[in-house]
């Protein structure tokens, strides 16, 4: 049984769940993937040679693709407009690893916040010149999972050993989220979740945020499915994974990245059928090949026609990309959907008999 949608009061983005109503909307692709196409160095990371900032930042930073928005703005705006310009409804912020407790990786947890903000505004910079008043474009400030968590232990002869706890991941995506607020997102996108306990920690960073400020932005919530089992790491099913998170009241819910499409359909067709709120599926391009340009198989024609295969059976109300694509593999999937309708969740519950 599905029970009637309904969303908060939204500060920002207040078109969002109508819009959702009467199109699939589409996301952006990989960022990381167009970031890899650059091929750039140590010293470009660093922002060599014009941006001194970092010239004596102890360690290597090649590799913090969260770090360019302060050392080549000019790149990721780009790769911003390149979605755009392909057709994406929303884009996300370079942000996925921008928490205090993923900078520690590069010695950097200092930067998050202007990370977060900076990033934010070079989005929001993007999809204004890009919106019009048929086709408005929404800044998503991506939250990723960090590289630790708070539900498995890292020691396999401890298992009750934790590298950081909620605590500490709670207070790292608060200061994400008031970076991310200040530089104009309309709504938070809590992202590639495999462990549910790390999602929560954002989740509560979110409601406190929106309690003590008065501000209500939508919340998409994408989980990722690790293996065949059909969980996500922390053990999981996508069910089990909704009923945790549901009392959220997300905008949208659905899964991304780990499996191409073409694995991730029965997961994807699962939550169609017990979610009371918007689905979204934003696939990898199929299964990693390193031999690949991109590091993975699949073409835009491939992935587009496997995302049209949801949206043709009523699957989806939001589709994008993860690892492997590109602004070509949103145009394919932005062309291909077009001529789809949205799965219907705004409707009141039907009683069924058994």
């Amino acid at each position: 049984m599905q029970s009637k949608a309904h969303f908060p009061s939204y500060t920002r983005g207040q078109r969002l769940p109508e819009l959702l109503k009467q199109h699939i909307l589409i996301l952006d692709g990989a960022m990381g993937t167009m970031i890899q196409q650059y091929k750039l160095s140590e010293a470009d990371y660093r922002g060599l040679p014009g941006n001194t900032r970092f010239v004596k930042h102890p360690g290597d930073l090649k590799g913090n693709n969260e770090l360019l928005v302060l050392t080549q703005p000019q790149i990721i705006q780009k790769i911003h407009e390149e979605y755009l310009e392909a057709g994406a409804d929303i884009i996300e912020t370079n942000t996925f690893g921008a928490t205090s407790v993923a900078q520690e990786d590069y010695k950097m947890p200092d930067l998050a916040r202007e990370m977060n903000e900076v990033s934010a505004k070079l989005a929001r910079l993007a999809c204004d010149k890009y919106s019009t008043v048929d086709k408005p474009r929404f800044v998503a400030g991506a939250i990723g999972p960090t590289p630790k968590t708070a539900s498995i232990s890292p020691d396999v002869n401890d298992p009750g050993a934790r590298n950081v706890s909620f605590d500490t991941l709670r207070a790292s995506y608060r200061e994400q989220i008031e970076g991310l607020f200040a530089g104009g997102v309309d709504l938070f996108l809590v992202e590639t979740i495999f462990d549910t306990l790390n999602a929560k920690a954002a989740l509560f960073a979110l409601d406190e945020f929106f309690e003590e400020t008065g501000e209500c932005l939508p919340v998409m919530i994408s989980g990722t499915v690790t293996d065949a089992s059909g969980r996500i790491l922390s053990g999981q099913t996508v069910e089990a994974f909704w009923n945790s998170l549901r009392h959220i009241q997300p905008l949208t819910f659905g899964l991304n990245c780990a499996l191409g499409a073409a694995l991730m359909r029965p997961y994807i067709a699962e939550l169609a059928k017990i979610c009371n709120t918007a689905v979204s599926c934003y696939p990898n391009a199929g299964l990693p090949n390193p031999m690949s340009d991109t590091g993975f198989d699949e073409t835009p024609d491939i992935t587009s026609s496997l995302v049209d295969g949801f949206a043709k059976d009523g699957l989806v109300n939001l589709v994008g990309g993860c690892c492997g694509t590109t602004p070509e593999h949103i145009r394919a999937i932005a062309q291909a959907v077009s001529k789809r309708k949205p799965r219907a969740f705004y409707r009141e519950a039907v009683e069924v008999d058994e």
